[in-house]
């Protein structure tokens, strides 16, 4: 398995190359394509709209949940064009890495002009 810091670096090297080229203004599916290509180009693993399924009472329920980008099978990235990031994306997130017991995610927003002010790294206390 690769280093969880290589694979966040590399993702966030990728979103920075997407958003110097493109910019802010965009949908975010038009990011996650963009990110997607890049990634893959690189060589990492990645799936994109990954099916996230609830379990409840012990049944598997498909939800339409899907997790917009994962990475190495370990890291989730959500990826957002949002004026501001809000307390409801970190749920989001938070709530993917339990379901899908990561231990890291990348909340990504595009529609910011510097795109490190619109990252954040969240880390999954349950993860087990």
């Amino acid at each position: 398995m690769k280093d969880i810091n290589d694979i966040t670096n590399a993702i966030i090297g990728a979103g920075i190359k997407v958003h110097t080229e493109l910019g802010p203004g965009l949908l975010e599916s038009a990011y996650q394509e963009c990110l997607f290509y890049e990634l893959s180009r690189e060589g990492w693993k990645i799936e994109k709209e990954k099916s996230m399924p609830v379990v409840y009472d012990g049944v598997q329920l498909d939800c339409g949940y899907r997790i917009d980008l994962l990475v190495e099978d370990s890291v989730i990235v959500e990826l957002k064009a949002v004026k501001a990031l809000d307390d409801v994306h970190m749920a989001q997130l938070l709530t993917y890495l339990k379901l899908a017991n990561c231990k890291i995610g990348l909340l990504m927003n595009f529609n910011e002009y510097r795109l490190k002010d619109g990252i954040r790294r969240v880390i999954n206390k349950y993860y087990k």
